[in-house]
Protein backbone atom coordinates (compact mmCIF):
# COMPACT_ATOMS: atom_id res chain seq x y z
CA UNK A 1 0.00 0.00 0.00
CA UNK A 2 2.84 2.36 0.77
CA UNK A 3 4.38 1.68 -2.62
CA UNK A 4 1.14 2.57 -4.39
CA UNK A 5 0.88 5.89 -2.54
CA UNK A 6 4.45 6.81 -3.46
CA UNK A 7 3.87 5.97 -7.13
CA UNK A 8 0.64 7.99 -7.10
CA UNK A 9 2.41 10.96 -5.49
CA UNK A 10 5.20 10.86 -8.08
CA UNK A 11 2.69 10.65 -10.91
CA UNK A 12 0.66 13.61 -9.51
CA UNK A 13 3.80 15.69 -9.03
CA UNK A 14 4.92 14.81 -12.56
CA UNK A 15 1.54 15.81 -14.01
CA UNK A 16 1.58 19.03 -12.01
CA UNK A 17 5.09 19.84 -13.22
CA UNK A 18 4.07 19.20 -16.86
CA UNK A 19 1.02 21.38 -16.44
CA UNK A 20 3.09 24.26 -15.06
CA UNK A 21 5.66 23.88 -17.83
CA UNK A 22 2.95 23.80 -20.49
CA UNK A 23 1.30 26.88 -18.97
CA UNK A 24 4.65 28.70 -18.90
CA UNK A 25 5.37 27.82 -22.55
CA UNK A 26 1.92 28.91 -23.73
CA UNK A 27 2.20 32.15 -21.75
CA UNK A 28 5.59 32.83 -23.31
CA UNK A 29 4.20 32.30 -26.80
CA UNK A 30 1.22 34.56 -26.14
CA UNK A 31 3.51 37.24 -24.71
CA UNK A 32 5.88 37.04 -27.69
CA UNK A 33 2.95 37.29 -30.09
CA UNK A 34 1.75 40.38 -28.25
CA UNK A 35 5.17 42.00 -28.51
CA UNK A 36 5.36 41.26 -32.23
CA UNK A 37 1.87 42.64 -32.83
CA UNK A 38 2.72 45.82 -30.94
CA UNK A 39 5.95 46.34 -32.86
CA UNK A 40 4.19 45.83 -36.18
CA UNK A 41 1.41 48.29 -35.30
CA UNK A 42 3.57 51.06 -33.87
CA UNK A 43 4.27 53.78 -36.41
CA UNK A 44 7.82 54.44 -37.40
CA UNK A 45 8.26 57.97 -36.11
CA UNK A 46 11.04 59.90 -37.65
CA UNK A 47 12.30 62.98 -35.93
CA UNK A 48 11.26 66.22 -37.56
CA UNK A 49 14.39 67.87 -36.26
CA UNK A 50 17.32 67.80 -38.69
CA UNK A 51 20.28 65.79 -37.44
CA UNK A 52 22.55 68.84 -37.36
CA UNK A 53 20.08 71.02 -35.41
CA UNK A 54 20.82 71.75 -31.75
CA UNK A 55 18.68 70.02 -29.15
CA UNK A 56 17.02 71.32 -26.01
CA UNK A 57 17.50 74.91 -24.90
CA UNK A 58 20.46 75.33 -27.25
CA UNK A 59 17.92 75.51 -30.07
CA UNK A 60 16.60 78.82 -28.67
CA UNK A 61 19.93 80.56 -28.14
CA UNK A 62 20.09 81.75 -31.75
CA UNK A 63 16.39 82.65 -32.01
CA UNK A 64 15.79 86.38 -32.72
CA UNK A 65 13.29 86.74 -29.87
CA UNK A 66 15.77 85.25 -27.38
CA UNK A 67 18.60 87.48 -28.59
CA UNK A 68 16.31 90.53 -28.33
CA UNK A 69 15.32 89.61 -24.78
CA UNK A 70 18.94 89.12 -23.71
CA UNK A 71 19.88 92.44 -25.29
CA UNK A 72 17.06 94.25 -23.47
CA UNK A 73 18.05 92.71 -20.13
CA UNK A 74 21.68 93.70 -20.67
CA UNK A 75 20.63 97.26 -21.53
CA UNK A 76 18.44 97.55 -18.41
CA UNK A 77 21.26 96.20 -16.28
CA UNK A 78 23.71 98.76 -17.66
CA UNK A 79 21.24 101.60 -17.15
CA UNK A 80 20.39 100.96 -13.53
CA UNK A 81 20.58 97.36 -12.51
CA UNK A 82 16.95 96.43 -13.20
CA UNK A 83 16.44 92.82 -14.13
CA UNK A 84 13.35 90.73 -14.72
CA UNK A 85 13.26 89.75 -11.03
CA UNK A 86 13.61 93.36 -9.84
CA UNK A 87 16.51 95.64 -8.98
CA UNK A 88 19.88 94.08 -8.30
CA UNK A 89 20.94 97.01 -6.07
CA UNK A 90 18.21 97.47 -3.44
CA UNK A 91 18.37 100.81 -1.59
Amino acid sequence: MVMRTAVYAIRVDDDSRRSRLRSFAIGGLVGAAGVLATVRRSPRRLSRRPSNAPAGLAAFEDAPCFLELVGEEAQRYREGGDTVAGTSNPT
